[in-house]
């Protein structure tokens, strides 16, 4: 079983999280401007790297708070877990 280190309660099990997506999605500036295309691909459309990638997860068993990680997806191993409103730290 791998530990994910939630930011305000510590190490837990990772059956206790659930993945969110990619983060640092940026909100389209005029949301009412974009067609049905551009809307799909903001909506349903993320990247999907093989390495490091920011991504956002969920303490729902825990403390329902959700926060921001940096994790490798060739290896499963995170690399840094950080709050929201906290800038993407540099891994290296």
């Amino acid at each position: 079983m791998q530990l994910i280190a939630c930011p305000w309660c510590g190490p837990r099990e990772e059956v206790e999280f659930s993945y969110g997506g990619q983060a640092h999605v940026p909100h389209p500036a005029a949301p009412a401007d974009l067609n049905d295309e551009e809307w799909a691909h903001y909506v349903f459309f993320r990247a999907n790297p093989k390495g490091r990638f920011a991504e956002r997860w969920n303490h729902s068993a825990g403390c329902r708070r959700w926060f921001n990680a940096v994790r490798d997806t060739a290896t499963y191993r995170f690399e840094a877990v950080y709050r929201l409103d906290d800038p993407r730290p540099v891994t290296p």
